[in-house]
């Protein structure tokens, strides 16, 4: 039952080239940093990343996207990366733009064993039409694009409405950071750090977490627990100096009175 390893090196050792990773976070905001360095510096490559966005130009996933690491990602925003939106609209990299709680939905599916969903977000627009932009040639063409979804009517308290039919996402892999976490792999976040975290953890079939302050079984009460460790397959203790690296997005600040 004790799930921790000696290193983030030895936790993403065994994900290979071409895997597809769930990884937790917003923004720069409960992001899996150790985890997604180990990786850099493992050099695995051609990944698929399924994420609310991609970091930064200089920190989380924006690193491995730096490296060309990254073939194809899944989210829903893409702001706050230069690099990001360049690979995107050059043709080096393959997005599938998703609505954010059709994103959330989906990877929660993923873990529930529900296969696919209907939705009423997209609806009568190209989310459910097809044609969106999944990918550039490097002249701007459009090679890769979206492809329509069933939609179907259902009857509904305010009368007939339609939905759009929605595929669960199931990641090879799932890269999650928590505030505190036990050697089960019962996971706790704190604040806005929990945002994607337990969906992450939930659609990976094997997910590491790191964590930054590691309890024994028992110490965390189950009324605070928002990952279970049935979700969680291995678990990385971060240093102190680890878990207090955290990077703010976007600094705004005003003078003082």
């Amino acid at each position: 039952m004790d799930k921790v390893v000696s290193s983030a090196a030895e936790a993403v050792a065994d994900i290979p080239d071409g895997a597809t990773l769930s990884v937790g976070g917003f923004g720069l905001c409960g992001i899996p940093s150790v985890l997604i360095q180990a990786l850099l510096e493992a050099g695995t490559t051609d990944l698929e990343a399924v994420s609310n966005n991609c970091g930064v130009d200089d920190w989380g996933l924006g690193l491995l996207l730096s490296e060309k690491r990254i073939r194809r990602m899944i989210s829903s925003y893409v702001g706050e990366n230069k690099e990001f939106a360049r690979q995107y609209l050059s043709g080096e990299l393959e997005v599938e733009l998703t609505p954010q709680g059709t994103l959330a939905e989906r990877m929660r599916a993923g873990g529930s064993g529900i296969p696919a969903f209907f939705t009423a977000t997209g609806v009568g627009t190209q989310v459910a039409e097809g044609g969106l932009p999944w990918k550039y040639d490097s002249e701007g063409n459009v090679v890769v694009s979206s492809p329509a979804k069933q939609t179907q009517t259902f009857e509904t308290a305010e009368g007939p409405r339609e939905f759009v039919l929605e595929h669960a996402i199931v990641a090879d892999f799932g890269l999650v950071r928590a505030w505190k976490g036990d050697r089960h792999g019962n996971l706790v976040y704190r604040d806005s750090a929990r945002n994607f975290n337990p969906l992450a953890a939930m659609s990976g079939r094997v997910t590491v977490a790191e964590v930054e302050e590691l309890v024994e079984p028992g110490e965390l009460d189950p009324n605070e627990v928002h990952t279970p460790g049935v979700f969680v397959q291995r678990v990385v203790a971060l240093t102190p100096e680890q878990a207090a690296d955290k990077r703010i997005e976007k600094r705004t600040v005003r003078e003082r009175a």
